[in-house]
């Protein structure tokens, strides 16, 4: 993936396990990746494409498409390692501060982040259909560890940061883990599944 090129987000719900969503999915066209949440059904779909026209008790039956524009890739610090954890930030912002807001995403805070030891990639979407805040962005992790590190509270406690965060909102931060590796053609499909050992509603995930 580059800047420009644009993914699908299918979001359903399956209540299968693993190897019966792989096999669901077996058909359905070139695949990204797939994420599932670790409690309820939801799985989400990354895709080159939107999800096939829904047919009456198919698995696309109730499916919701969102796309995204990439507009920032990086390789991280540790390019090439295996990232087994994938954090992802959703947001909004204040529409007075959206260019301030972009530009410390862009020359920052992605960049630092990305510097980190343990950041796999880091990349920067735009949400261009569908619903959900309308700007994302996914960092891929070797360890669990890279996440809260020095070096990455390092990153989020600069003074352009201070700046910029209190324009956030409607903000969904969620960690999600490779749980299972399926060849899909000549695709390989992620799914990942989100950890409960990170804070709860008590303990908020600090801010990106």
């Amino acid at each position: 993936m580059k800047p420009g090129d644009t993914v699908w987000l299918w979001q359903l719900a399956f209540a299968g396990d693993d190897a019966a969503l792989a096999a669901q999915l077996r058909d359905a066209g070139p695949l990204l990746g797939v994420w599932r949440a670790l409690e309820g059904d939801e799985v989400r779909v990354q895709a080159a494409r939107a999800a096939p026209e829904a047919a009456a008790g198919d698995w696309t039956s109730a499916v919701e498409n969102t796309a995204l524009r990439c507009t920032v890739q990086r390789s991280g610090a540790s390019a090439g390692a295996d990232a087994p954890w994938h954090y992802v930030v959703e947001t909004d912002v204040l529409t007075e501060q959206e260019d301030d807001f972009n530009a410390w995403y862009e020359q920052e805070h992605l960049p630092g982040l990305a510097a980190v030891p343990g950041s796999v990639a880091a990349a920067r979407f735009v949400r261009v259909a569908g619903s959900g805040p309308r700007y994302v962005a996914s960092y891929d992790l070797a360890s669990l560890d890279t996440y809260g590190s020095a070096a990455w509270l390092a990153v989020r406690a600069t003074p352009w940061s201070s700046r910029v965060r209190p324009a956030f909102r409607n903000t969904r931060r969620t960690m999600y883990r490779r749980a299972l590796h399926a060849l899909h053609a000549l695709h390989v499909l992620h799914v990942l599944h989100k950890d409960t050992r990170l804070p709860g509603p008590s303990q908020p995930y600090p801010l990106p």
